[in-house]
């Protein structure tokens, strides 16, 4: 017999990058209670706040769904591990801290998708603006004082700072700020960071309000359908069942239930809920209380090609954190300059560096993303490399290929299958080709030529190569998607409402009909912006 965790105004399946943004925003109202549902545990494990941390998160059942995609034809038949965050703060707390917003055009993008302005660049601005607290200050185009903390890296390295002066001389221009909705060229990243230590979603937007008294957190809680109620006006979500404690549970919700528990775990609890492809519902013998076949459908994720190069030259080019991290000596060092001036390697991101460049001159905008790690592993959660070396880690930004997140049964437990589809249209494959081409051009250049570089995976046939260097990326969208009325794959409409069941909102990446151009964490902390406000807005 389920017990009852009471009845709230608002239920959030999911403390992760929007549903603490949320928590935040919907209790500023000391009139409404809120309840917030996270599976994952609370964040006090200490790798969440050292910066360097990340390594020991990814593959960790502690803070890691540890999802694995199905064999991808286009990854060579590989089956790939997919990090994503499971822990208060969610994939927040996990990734890699980097602040990047997109361009103008990704959200003018979505503004024709769904048939409202609001998702206009002009309009997201001051929300953007309005969540964050920007070191350098406010000015056109950042805000100063919000929760949301952006800093500049102390954290220099000679063998990045070499991979930006090659990019300049193969023609990519030095900029200073990717956050600017124009951005083209290379720089290093604003991260998210506050007195050297990882700033997380938990710590920015729950910490500061634990005494408002109308917000309950509950964490190992997980979510195992929505209760919807047939009404004379239609299908209703009145609640939500979930586990928690040993126990199960059932909240009751008086005006919406929103789910932000993101790309991967959203459409999973709708399908479960009776809501998604009929045929899916019907093959795991599951009512269907709404046929929505975009339920799960339009996932996208910029595929990482990691390409890794082996430092032999000059003396700077054991500075990398392959060999730092190689000896007791160096671990000391590294703790000793962390614990003196919350600096060092111990500070760093994963990937300080970043371009964005167009594949061809063919490209309105720029399509492929770097990342630019001064380390190298085999594979994600595995040990750094023996011998220094970099990656440099390029993405097609504006991927054609689609796949899908399904249940593969009714259990909360069994896991989903996961379809990327990577490098399975042919402009993907173009693009991955043209990356490789580029990647190598710049590591020929001179500023790296005393490094005496070697390219560890090499080779002529460059589609192989993708499929053997590719890796599961970070930023998974487009499950839930938002659309117009007409589009028969939107499941929520521009207010993030999903179709044909009331009180029911979806809030996190999942709704982005078209992935943006750059690392999602900063777009869905606007999503849960906006969507606070139009929630707000719809109270009686």
């Amino acid at each position: 017999m389920a017990e009852s965790a009471g009845k709230y105004d608002y239920i959030i399946v999911g403390a992760g990058t929007a549903g603490c943004v949320l928590a935040n925003r919907l209790t500023q109202d000391k009139n409404v209670s809120v309840l917030l549902l996270e599976a994952g545990a609370k964040d006090d494990y200490i790798w969440v706040h050292l910066p360097i941390g990340f390594r020991h998160m990814i593959d960790n059942p502690r803070t890691d769904w540890r999802y694995h995609t199905q064999a991808e034809a286009g990854l060579n038949g590989r089956s790939v591990l997919y990090p994503s965050g499971r822990i208060l703060g969610g994939s927040s707390a996990i990734n890699g801290m980097i602040y990047q917003r997109g361009q103008v055009q990704d959200y003018d993008r979505w503004a024709d998708a769904s048939g409202d302005a609001g998702w206009r660049w002009d309009q997201l601005l001051p929300l953007f603006k309005k969540s964050e607290d920007y070191a350098e200050g406010a000015d056109d185009f950042h805000g100063a004082g919000g929760d949301w903390r952006v800093e500049k890296q102390q954290m220099r390295w000679d063998i990045l700072d070499a991979f930006r002066e090659a990019a300049f001389q193969s023609g990519v221009p030095k900029i200073n700020d990717f956050n600017r909705g124009s951005a083209e060229g290379c720089g290093y990243f604003d991260i998210n960071q506050k007195n050297g230590l990882r700033l997380n979603t938990a710590k920015a937007f729950l910490r500061t309000i634990t005494r408002r008294g109308n917000l309950d957190i509950m964490t190992g809680s997980q979510v195992r359908r929505l209760i919807i109620a047939q009404t004379e006006q239609g299908s209703v979500c009145t609640g939500v069942e979930f586990t928690g404690g040993g126990k199960e549970w059932v909240a009751d919700v008086s005006r919406e239930t929103i789910l932000a528990a993101g790309a991967f775990g959203s459409p999973q609890i709708l399908q479960r809920s009776g809501i998604g492809p009929a045929s899916l519902l019907q093959e795991q013998q599951i009512p269907v209380v709404q046929d929505l076949p975009g339920v799960g459908e339009n996932l996208q994720d910029h595929l990482p090609l990691k390409m890794v190069f082996r430092v032999a030259g000059a003396k700077t080019s054991n500075a990398t954190m392959n060999t730092m991290t190689a000896s007791w000596l160096g671990k000391a060092a590294m703790g000793l300059q962390y614990l003196l001036k919350k600096t060092g390697p111990i500070s760093a991101v994963p990937a300080p560096l970043g371009a964005l460049l167009r594949s061809d001159s063919s490209q309105a905008t720029p399509n492929l993303g770097y990342q630019i790690q001064p380390w190298s592993q085999e594979s994600a959660g595995s040990a750094l490399h023996a011998y220094p070396a970099f990656t440099a880690s390029v993405a097609n930004l504006k991927p054609t290929a689609r796949g899908q997140v399904r249940i593969t049964a009714p259990d909360m437990l069994v896991a989903p299958a996961i379809h990327m589809n990577y490098l399975s249209t042919q402009q993907d494959q173009d693009v991955a080709a043209a990356a490789i081409r580029l990647t190598r051009k710049i590591v020929a250049a001179p500023a790296l030529q005393p490094y005496a570089l070697q390219e560890m995976s090499g080779g002529d046939d460059l589609l192989r190569l993708a499929g053997d260097i590719g890796a599961a990326g970070t930023n998974p969208v487009g499950t839930c998607k938002m659309g117009v009325a007409s589009d028969p794959s939107a499941v929520v409409d521009s207010e993030l409402r999903v179709r044909g069941i009331a009180g029911l909102r979806v809030v996190d990446a999942s709704v982005m009909p078209l992935i943006t151009t750059g690392d999602t964490g900063a777009t869905t902390i606007v999503i849960a912006e906006r969507a606070a406000q139009l929630i707000r807005a719809a109270q009686p």
